[in-house]
């Protein structure tokens, strides 16, 4: 049984995003795992950097505690699903200020001395999925457009935070113009995904 911690960023109560969480909720409960559901939106989590936190981000002693309760459900996790809408082809702004904010220097990686490439901290995360929903078409995402989402999170993120950790992504495109069995088709390959996490 694995703890994991399942992050929602989306305003809509009724989105797809929130029932691709509800049935990747359901999938890791049905194989025995822990579930803590983090509703960035329902939980009013405010995504600035304030001024005394990147005052403190080369401190030796920062100060992390206006985040102190996401940072522990962070370090409490071993692994982590994140969904989540691409606007403008990059993740909600809420869901950037959660990693800019809970990700810090002494929570997931620590600097090295000359502030060369970071050490990784989180050690014990076992896998990330991330599952995010596009208006746009597959094509234009990954010819003109180059999976910017995808190489933030694997190489920008995860692979420097937490380099053992297994990524996979899933996205679904032309939410738009989605009908019922795709969207049906989709959250099946969601509970596999999130089954098999």
């Amino acid at each position: 049984m694995a703890q994991v911690l399942l992050i929602l960023a989306h305003p809509l109560e009724d989105s797809f995003c929130a029932a691709i969480a509800a049935r990747a909720e359901a999938a890791l409960e049905a194989r025995g795992d822990g579930v803590d559901v983090l509703d960035l939106y329902r939980e009013d989590f405010d995504p600035r950097l304030s001024r005394s936190e990147r005052r403190c981000h080369y401190s030796d002693q920062p100060d992390h505690s206006a985040v102190a309760d996401q940072i522990r459900r962070l370090r409490a996790a071993d692994k982590i699903v994140l969904v989540f809408p691409q606007w403008w082809f990059a993740m909600p702004a809420i869901l950037k200020g959660y990693f800019d904010r809970v990700f810090q220097p002494g929570v997931a990686f620590d600097h090295t001395p000359g502030y060369g490439q970071i050490r990784p901290r989180l050690k014990t995360l076992q896998a990330v999925l991330a599952v995010s929903t596009l208006g746009s078409a597959r094509w234009v995402s990954a010819l003109y457009m180059g999976y910017p989402v995808k190489r933030q999170l694997r190489r920008a993120i995860v692979k420097t935070c937490a380099p053992q950790a297994r990524f996979r992504m899933l996205n679904c495109y032309d939410t738009e113009k989605i009908d019922a069995a795709r969207s049906a088709r989709f959250l099946a390959r969601v509970e596999k995904a999130a089954a098999a996490l």
